[in-house]
């Protein structure tokens, strides 16, 4: 029944003290909506988050790939190695190693010296950035940046995937990375390649039978600038660089040494010499020499030469890859008494004979230099 509590206000159901009232059914429902909303919109962001940490495992996994999985990381690691000067290792990457075979084919000299393979041959490499990777063929091509030497230059690689190991893959260059630096060295048969010293008998084919302006083919790794220098007693030459960018490629390089100041100071002395000895022969045209006297009527007494003016003597380059002595002027003086076939009479002559010196240079196996002194109205003796 229905009981008015003391005070004022309208009646209410009896409820047993400490327990709940009762809702109606509008009430329990008006209470439900708004929990099924608040859940709903927890699930939207909980699904949000989701996709969102699936995205950023996708692109961490993509990058990871990249960086240390893929054709580009492939082709870094390559490069690094050669930056790092470990030679040896750079050539046990696989596909960097190639057969005689594939080197005719592509057009290359299979005897290609394979000297400069090694790390005191290799040139700085730094700053490699990777600027395309992009499908080629059965492979991929990626495309690098760097610089080589302090210059800049860019390359490209073609590589293919060669397996798996577990679950990553394995890749392999599908064109050698090495190229040929075709090497033309004038006026030394010793020369250092970016401060590697070699001589022109020890890596060529034809062994001490080369020749001094046989090309010489040596197999570089790629990319990479190679310098050239001679430093001899003989000859000297300043760098001269080429950039190797292009695998398989074959680059010329043509070196023309000079003659230091010394070796021409040496070929001075022995002219020098030579002329000297001939004025020892006491005769009108001294055997083998560039110079002498020609009468019409008899000598009384045996002539006696000397030289008036020594030659300046220049060293050149010669067309056979050895040096020869440029044409220069002389003066040797005579003096010898003139017998006429007319009247017996005799006269005694003093003359200054000009004369022309010419000669050509040869630098034997010892390192040792033959010089040929001659005219050039005559044949070089």
């Amino acid at each position: 029944m229905l009981r008015a509590p003391s005070g004022t206000g309208p009646p209410t159901l009896g409820v047993p003290p400490g327990r709940p009232p009762r809702l109606t059914g509008m009430e329990r429902a008006g209470t439900r909506a708004p929990r099924r909303s608040r859940l709903g919109a927890d699930l939207a962001i909980l699904g949000l988050i989701g996709v969102l940490l699936l995205a950023a495992i996708g692109a961490g996994g993509a990058t990871l790939y990249r960086q240390f999985y893929g054709p580009s990381a492939f082709v870094v690691r390559y490069l690094d190695l050669l930056a790092e000067g470990r030679a040896a290792d750079a050539l046990r990457v696989p596909g960097v190693a190639i057969d005689r075979e594939t080197l005719d084919e592509a057009g290359i000299d299979p005897a290609a010296s394979e000297a400069m393979l090694r790390r005191s041959a290799l040139g700085p490499l730094s700053d490699v950035e990777v600027e395309s990777e992009e499908p080629s063929g059965d492979g991929t091509a990626v495309t690098v940046s760097y610089r080589a030497g302090g210059h800049s230059g860019t390359s490209t690689f073609h590589v293919a995937q060669d397996g798996w190991a577990g679950i990553t893959p394995n890749w392999r260059f599908t064109t050698s990375p090495l190229a040929v630096v075709e090497l033309t060295v004038r006026g030394a048969d010793r020369f250092a390649v970016n401060g590697f010293e070699v001589d022109r008998r020890q890596i060529s084919a034809a062994g001490a039978a080369a020749q001094p302006l046989e090309p010489l083919p040596l197999l570089v790794f790629t990319p990479g600038l190679y310098s050239v220098t001679v430093d001899t007693a003989i000859a000297e030459s300043s760098g001269h660089g080429v950039l190797a960018d292009e695998p398989l490629a074959v680059t010329p390089l043509d070196v023309q040494a000079e003659p230091t100041e010394e070796f021409v100071d040496v070929v001075q002395e022995r002219v020098e010499e030579f002329l000297t000895a001939c004025t020892t022969q006491e005769v009108l045209q001294p055997t083998a020499c560039p110079f002498g006297l020609r009468v019409e009527n008899r000598i009384a007494a045996p002539p006696k030469w000397s030289i008036a003016q020594q030659p300046e003597i220049m060293v050149a380059p010669s067309d056979d890859g050895h040096w020869q002595i440029p044409t220069t002027a002389a003066m040797a003086h005579v003096e010898v008494e003139i017998q006429s076939l007319f009247d017996g009479s005799v006269e005694p002559v003093s003359e200054d004979v000009p004369f022309r010196v010419n000669g050509s240079i040869a630098i034997l196996p010892d390192g040792s230099a033959s010089i040929r002194v001659g005219s050039p109205d005559d044949p070089v003796q």
